[in-house]
């Protein structure tokens, strides 16, 4: 795709006070017509992309757009076109959405956006709306390495804390426990992850683990071993490295990734970290939301969403 022209696009991602998000149907005669979409349209020459979300902001629903920060960005080629899909979370506004050139509108709530038709393109647009800012990793060695051991009552403390910081994704890194314990970390875990509405995965170093009710979080060495999604498993995620690993990701079709590391870690203090360029670099070449890990920090939240990531992820970021 390096040679194809892509043409430009601003997408914008509004949510109500109900944290739906707004959908439009494209009409019949529209290219893609008949299927659901985020609001948008074409950049003009000179304009940037907020500039762009605003006016088709505007002019189609009849709001004022006043803040935008990215979410994702799509290179999608269609038969007859190719397109890259600029999208933003539309942040702050005033008005009330209408259809205004006469398309239908619908609030929607993000879990059912996958119930709708939209175009191809826009599969992982809804990945990354469905998808929160953090990422929380509870390793059960680095439990052990602070209080000498990770005995359930300490991993499910944990948990909780990590759960009363907000954190909605979660990955259960358990590869020093044996899968006995694990059933039974995970058969308190589970519900206590659904009371908050939290989504709990399985880190799949621990294979026998996987015929669980949880998603799965592939290491790396699992997910070049793969050569199609796990089968029954809702979410899926993986750990990458490079762009190899990344581009393998996508093509199995994983809900999103965690790149690493982009700063220095103490969990890996000889591996050399990517940096924020190197990081932006690798994102742009896959369409996928892509958590940022590695030394992160709260304050480092908007500087990775800035070079293109979902969010952070982290171990010692919830756990301290």
């Amino acid at each position: 795709m390096h040679d194809t022209e892509f043409l430009q696009v601003a997408v914008g991602v509004v949510s109500d006070e109900q944290q739906r998000v707004l959908v439009a149907l494209r009409q019949a005669h529209q290219h893609q017509g008949n299927l659901w979409e985020f609001p948008g349209g074409k950049i003009h020459a000179q304009e940037s992309i907020v500039e762009a979300l605003q006016r088709e902001f505007e002019e189609e629903l009849g709001i004022d757009v006043s803040a935008a920060v990215p979410l994702i960005t799509i290179r999608h080629c269609y038969p007859d076109r190719s397109v890259q899909l600029n999208v933003y979370r539309i942040t702050a506004y005033s008005g009330h959405p209408h259809g205004r050139e006469g398309q239908v509108l619908r609030w929607v709530e993000s879990a059912m956006l996958s119930d709708l038709a939209f175009p191809a393109a826009n599969v992982p647009i809804i990945k990354a709306v469905q998808l929160p800012q953090l990422y929380a990793i509870l390793d059960a060695e680095t439990i052990a390495n602070k209080f000498g051991y990770a005995a359930q009552e300490i991993l499910l403390q944990a948990l909780q804390h990590i759960l009363d910081q907000g954190v909605r994704l979660i990955q259960a890194r358990l590869k020093i426990l044996t899968l006995e314990q694990v059933q039974t970390f995970t058969e308190v875990a589970l519900p206590l992850c659904q009371a908050y509405r939290a989504n709990l995965l399985v880190n799949s170093a621990l294979h026998g683990a996987w015929a669980t009710p949880f998603g799965v979080h592939l290491a790396s060495r699992d997910l070049m071993n793969l050569i199609e999604r796990p089968v029954g498993i809702s979410c899926v995620g993986a750990s990458c490295h490079n762009y190899q690993q990344l581009a393998h990701a996508e093509a199995i079709g994983v809900d999103f990734v965690v790149l690493a590391p982009v700063l220095p870690t103490l969990t890996h203090p000889n591996t050399v970290a990517m940096g924020w360029t190197e990081f932006q670099n690798l994102v742009n070449r896959v369409n996928l939301p892509i958590y940022a890990l590695g030394g992160m920090q709260y304050a480092d939240l908007d500087r990775a969403i800035t070079h293109g990531a979902q969010g952070i992820a982290g171990i010692r970021l919830f756990s301290d």
